[in-house]
């Protein structure tokens, strides 16, 4: 299994290739823009796009997909029934499915989506926009954060300390990383905040 990065300007988002080098099968993280310089590196390699894994439904994180499935067959998995006009293979929390001689488990991790989904394959957590180096993601609520930081602590910060943590934004990390160094989990004014009438409950 060999995995290579590609940045796409679109959204400025990480498109990550992963490469069975003894079948040529290949998968895609989502496929922002494919351009052609995506293209003739994929065909360079002499990787088949079976699979193509889509860890949330926005725009530039799935730009590139019907571009893609006009060139390669592939299956997309999502945890949507369409993407982009598309059929997706639809996948939930603690569902784990094998493609391109690989096997992958998913995790559902709401909060900067509702369709957000963290794909496992063996030590590498593609998070996403759940979680990036330093940070986490953005929300449109108080609410929506701290269920994004519940479900990253209970679900993806329980994994492996070695784990690598590949988003789709910024550099790639660690999960040992995560825990100690992300701002993200420190508490907010909210967190801290008790109610004056407390003593009613």
């Amino acid at each position: 299994m060999t995995v290579f990065f590609h940045y796409s300007l679109y959204g400025f988002a990480n498109v990550y290739l992963v490469g069975n080098d003894e079948t040529g099968e290949a998968l895609l993280v989502d496929p922002a823009v494919f351009t052609i310089g995506l293209l003739q590196f994929i065909e360079a390699k002499g990787y088949d796009i079976k699979s193509v894994l889509i860890t949330h439904n926005h725009a530039h994180h799935i730009a590139g997909l019907p571009t893609l499935l006009k060139i390669y067959n592939a299956e997309v998995y999502s945890s949507n029934t369409t993407i982009a006009g598309v059929a997706c293979t639809v996948v939930h929390d603690g569902d784990e499915f094998s493609t391109c001689g690989m096997d992958l488990r998913v995790i559902s991790v709401p909060g900067h989506s509702a369709d957000s989904i963290v794909f496992v394959l063996d030590k590498l957590l593609f998070t996403g926009d759940t979680l990036y180096s330093g940070l986490i993601g953005s929300t449109m609520s108080q609410y929506s954060n701290s269920l994004l930081r519940s479900q990253l602590s209970q679900k993806v910060l329980t994994q492996a300390d070695d784990c690598i943590v590949l988003p789709a934004h910024g550099p790639p990390s660690s999960v040992a990383a995560e825990k100690r160094f992300n701002i993200g989990f420190k508490k907010t004014k909210a967190d801290t905040r008790t109610s004056r009438y407390d003593f009613f409950v």
